[in-house]
């Protein structure tokens, strides 16, 4: 059987950035009908892997770089999990995606729209880094420049090490500078945040207007990010 480390070793082969593994014991805080084994009740693991996000989209005026690289991401990361998961039946062993971008279900309980489980936190449970206050993954590698996928698989693997580092501490400016004011509770706003960020004029736009949140934040940029110069700080179009 494959082991933790040769799975990961697919995954950096095939084009992810970071890669790690959650034991389910891990998800015990996941909402009801959004659990990993609500989806695919044999499952043992859950792998996240991440592509980390050009930063250079930061320092545009136009936020339509930024919006084509968000698009560009889900697609790339939604092959290469379709690709494991087909290359894994073969060998015998059940994995299932569950998709990188939009929300699939609603969740009637709370009015949230929710991915089957959620990216952020099976990376979370992953160790590949810690959610702050604006509600995004903040990695030691690539800050919160990161876009996020997860897998269910039935193979029961080593898990990594949870990281424990408290990145918010003391910092409110993700809150402050959110110009929706979806930000700062332990869940995103979600409608507050969608409107905004996409806008209702002339029908409603397809671009991404808004991620002040994330390159306002101290640690927009991770370790191996540091050679770019940081982001604008560009303010957000009314």
């Amino acid at each position: 059987m494959l082991t933790s480390n040769e799975i990961k070793a697919y995954f950096y082969q095939h084009g992810a950035d970071l890669c790690g593994i959650a034991s389910m014991d891990r998800f015990g805080g996941a909402p009801e009908g959004f659990h990993p084994r609500d989806v695919l009740p044999d499952v043992r693991s859950v792998i996240a892997v991440a592509r980390r996000f050009p930063v250079g989209t930061l320092r545009c005026e136009s936020t339509v770089p930024y919006t084509i690289a968000r698009n560009m991401l889900c697609d790339l990361l939604d092959k290469i999990v379709f690709q494991f998961c087909c290359d894994m039946e073969m060998q015998g062993i059940v994995a299932m995606p569950t998709g990188t971008c939009d929300p699939t279900e609603y969740d009637v309980r709370t009015g949230r729209h929710r991915n089957i489980i959620s990216a952020k936190h099976a990376a979370q449970a992953a160790g590949l880094g810690v959610i702050g206050r604006n509600t995004l993954l903040i990695t030691p590698e690539y800050g919160n420049m990161v876009w996020l996928s997860a897998i269910l698989c039935e193979l029961e693997l080593e898990p990594d090490p949870l990281l424990t580092t408290d990145f918010c501490k003391g910092c409110n400016l993700c809150v402050n500078a959110c110009p929706a004011h979806a930000v700062g509770d332990p869940e995103l706003k979600q409608n507050e945040c969608r409107q905004y960020a996409f806008g209702s004029e002339n029908g409603g736009e397809w671009k991404i207007k808004c991620y002040r949140c994330r390159d306002v934040c101290p640690h927009c940029l991770g370790e191996r990010n540091r050679p770019m110069a940081p982001p604008r700080r560009r303010p957000c179009a009314e």
